[in-house]
């Protein structure tokens, strides 16, 4: 079976601001109208987390918006919710994650043959210096792609 992926949502904030050790991809547990309005694209994360406690990995700070076309019965649109992970990856990630600095950042959502996926990212904080370095090498980059194209051009 061809694996059929639609990118629902991007944290390019997280990019910027973290530097992205190791990613990991986790099904999320939802409930029936929070499936609905995820697939609408109706998704909200820049300041969201995830964090180990016990033997689950949990995301907070998500806001998946309530469905329109529910009844009274929708979802709390700020609850917590469970990443799906293998036991020997959580392992991994409570081991990287209880050294100094580093955290669980969601990076993307995306469907994946009908399932709601989330790229779980163990990112380390980048200091004001290296923010500034990536803003020089994107534009360094944009510069030499301009020249590049004009030169074709003539």
């Amino acid at each position: 079976m061809a694996e059929h992926v639609k990118v629902i949502a991007q944290n390019k904030k997280a990019r910027f601001n973290y530097a992205v050790e190791d990613t990991y991809e986790c099904g999320i547990v939802l409930e029936g109208t929070e499936v609905k309005s995820v697939k609408a694209g109706n998704i909200s994360f820049p300041d969201a987390f995830a964090e180990v406690t016990g033997n689950e990995v949990w995301v907070r700070n998500l806001h998946i918006a309530e469905y329109p076309f529910s009844s009274v019965f929708n979802h709390n649109p700020d609850r917590k919710k469970k990443l799906l992970l293998h036991k020997d990856e959580i392992k991994r990630i409570r081991r990287k994650v209880e050294e100094k600095g580093y955290t669980l950042i969601p990076l993307d959502f995306y469907l994946k043959d009908g399932r709601v996926k989330v790229t779980l990212g163990v990112c380390k904080g980048k200091k004001l210096f290296d923010k500034r370095a990536d803003i020089k090498e994107r534009d360094v980059k944009r510069d030499i792609a301009r020249a590049f194209r004009n030169d074709l051009q003539r």
